[in-house]
């Protein structure tokens, strides 16, 4: 059209504007929930985005970074919450007063962690308590999983009757310590149990270091009372050298003497409980929607993920939605730890909770939701999340691969943990492997000490990308297995020497792998034949083991060896045979040897390729 002007094109300012105001933002908050929060429309959010080659839609979750910048370019600061806080602030009452907020809470039942040393009475204790028999049910005696039970005071004399206690029975404070840091305040007491014929013990000590690390008031249990050698003075003066005075010498701590075998103090235990719980003021409101900790998660065959939740605050229904670490769920059934079937589970209730879409991790923090979309969201921004930081673990060093290392990128650091059996050992291996270092390889000790290879150590090592040395000692159970998981690699040596030849060799690119030998099976000659294009063939009769067609053997004449080869062939009755076993009659013939003699031995093994290591 003639003379028309088509109006100026709206341009975006890439400009970002002065700060003005400060709002708060969740992890995973969608690109529209954000444009919300600053007051603009999510299309001019889109498009700074698309400015810094992000391309979102309205719908897309944004890491905290990303979304903090965003917030800047718009004028806003941020403060960054997780998602379980702001559910926290939302379930709280808008516009309410502090006085309202107070009425709608009622006091809670408390929440009681037993603890102690192994094999001092924890279960046992709990069983005597509850009236029932977990301990007769455990691998040994030793607690494996653990148990949360909700225990009503039925003593109609004690002041505390008809009042109820949380118990859980946790395999150790490795369990406690991981709720902890998972950022779960589980436990309100911790009952300490010390047997009164044994006293303080390593275990003992480690329970009261992370009980006071939660901040949490302790009770002490001294069991066994009934044994005739039992000391219960000599535990009071053992504990109150560790700073926990009893309270009839004047201290804080509360000193119950009991007997799990016998029943004895039980009740006053339990007042003991309810007394230092009083001091605490639990409360909660059972009118909110629910929140709580996983103390476990398992994978049953018939019923899918299940996960054992405490209720901390709110009330827990049937059908409702929930998430729980990177896991969303609605809740399809609930039972107690009688395995009844609930409908509603209110605060300090611990249940059994079936309809989870994954495997929680112990600790995870639980949260119930009205908004299932919202919930949703969340799950799968945090597993994106989890997924990423999986694949951006970084490939660990072992000593093999360290000499491809050093010749691909030049000077190495090698990071090295070392724990030995006594402190002068480790402070002769620490000069030993710092005078190691040359040009090209620096050694560097991370971590020297003295005891065994724990979970901390091999932690520190996956993320130091260090080796663990153990000289004289060996990995804890749990240690192991985090270290496989984790690819740590974890030396044991109980030679000095040898641990230096193994740096150095592995410092030059010397270290190759070892052949190490399986024995199969042991066979002894009772016959000999010789058979035309086969050979010399023993008729054997098998002793221990198993002998297999592919095996290497080696022929022993009076305990020495005479011929080591493979097998040529192996036949039981005329036909040929793939294994032969123990108790079995076969004919053997040796590839390459025919010098055999009734009264030999042939002893059958397999040879494989495994990493050098020396053997502690």
């Amino acid at each position: 059209m003639k003379g028309f002007v088509p109006p100026p094109r709206m341009v975006v300012s890439n400009e970002p504007l002065p700060i003005t105001r400060t709002i708060t933002i969740t992890e995973g908050i969608s690109v529209k929930d954000l444009a919300e929060k600053l007051g603009i429309r999510a299309k001019d959010l889109i498009a700074r985005l698309l400015g810094r080659g992000v391309f979102a839609t309205i719908n897309q979750t944004l890491d905290a970074e990303l979304a903090s910048d965003m917030s800047k370019q718009f004028g806003a600061d941020t403060s960054v919450i997780t998602f379980e806080q702001q559910a926290e602030k939302e379930m709280t009452p808008a516009g309410g007063t502090a006085e309202e907020a107070a009425q709608a809470l009622v006091p809670r039942s408390p929440v009681v962690t037993i603890m102690g040393h192994v094999d001092h009475g924890k279960t046992s204790l709990l069983d005597s308590i509850r009236h029932a028999t977990v301990a007769e049910g455990e691998a040994g005696g030793i607690t494996q999983h653990i148990g949360a039970y909700k225990v009503t005071i039925t003593d109609k004399d004690s002041p505390a009757f008809g009042r109820q206690i949380v118990f859980l029975d946790t395999p150790g404070h490795e369990a406690f310590t991981r709720m902890r840091s998972r950022g779960a305040k589980v436990t309100d007491i911790v009952v300490l149990v010390v047997a009164a014929d044994d006293g303080v013990m390593p275990q003992t000590l480690e329970a009261i270091d992370h009980a006071r690390a939660a901040n949490v008031p302790i009770i002490v249990a001294v069991n066994k009372i009934d044994k005739p050698e039992a000391l219960p003075e000599r535990v009071k003066k053992q504990l109150a050298d560790r700073g926990l005075m009893p309270e009839d010498w004047g201290g804080q701590t509360v000193f119950v003497e009991v007997s799990a075998k016998k029943k004895t103090n039980l009740n006053l235990l339990m007042e003991m409980i309810c007394l230092v719980a009083d001091l605490q003021d639990l409360k909660a409101n059972p009118e909110r929607a629910a929140s709580g900790v996983v103390l476990e998660a398992k994978l049953d065959r018939g019923r899918g993920p299940v996960a054992t939740v405490l209720v901390q605050n709110g009330t827990l229904k049937t059908g409702e939605y929930f998430v729980v670490g990177n896991v969303f769920g609605r809740v399809r059934a609930m039972f107690d730890e009688w395995s009844n079937q609930l409908d509603e589970a209110g605060p300090s209730t611990p249940v059994e909770i079936l309809g989870l879409e994954g495997l929680p991790q112990a600790g995870d923090n639980f949260i119930q939701l009205a908004d299932r979309e919202k919930a949703v969201g969340v799950s799968e921004y945090r597993t994106q999340k989890a997924r990423e930081a999986t694949l951006a673990k970084t490939s660990r060093v072992s000593l093999e691969g360290l000499a491809e290392k050093i010749k691909n990128e030049g000077v190495k650091e090698l990071a090295i943990i070392l724990k030995g059996d006594v402190q002068g050992s480790v402070e002769v291996l620490n000069d030993l492997l710092m005078k190691l270092s040359n040009d090209r390889v620096k050694i560097k000790v991370l971590r020297s000490g003295v005891g065994a290879i724990n979970e901390g150590d091999v932690l520190l090592a996956s993320a130091s990308e260090a080796i663990i040395i153990g000289f004289n000692v060996r990995p804890e159970r749990m240690a192991q297995e985090l270290a496989e998981q984790e690819k740590v690699d974890i030396r044991l040596h109980s030679i000095i020497y040898e641990l230096q030849d193994e740096i150095k060799k592995a410092m030059t690119g010397l270290l190759e792998p070892i052949i190490k030998e399986t024995y199969q099976g042991r066979a002894e000659v009772r016959d000999t034949f010789r058979i035309p294009k086969v050979g010399m063939v023993a008729g054997c009769y098998i002793q221990d083991g198993i002998i297999k067609r592919d095996s290497e053997v080696r022929l022993l004449r009076d305990n020495v060896q005479v011929f080591k080869g493979k097998v040529g062939s192996l036949r039981r009755f005329k036909e040929d045979a793939s294994e032969v076993r123990n108790g079995m009659e076969c004919g053997i013939a040796i590839a390459g040897y025919g010098d055999v003699k009734v009264g030999d031995v042939i002893e059958a093994f397999v040879t494989e390729k495994v990493a050098a290591e020396a053997i502690a």
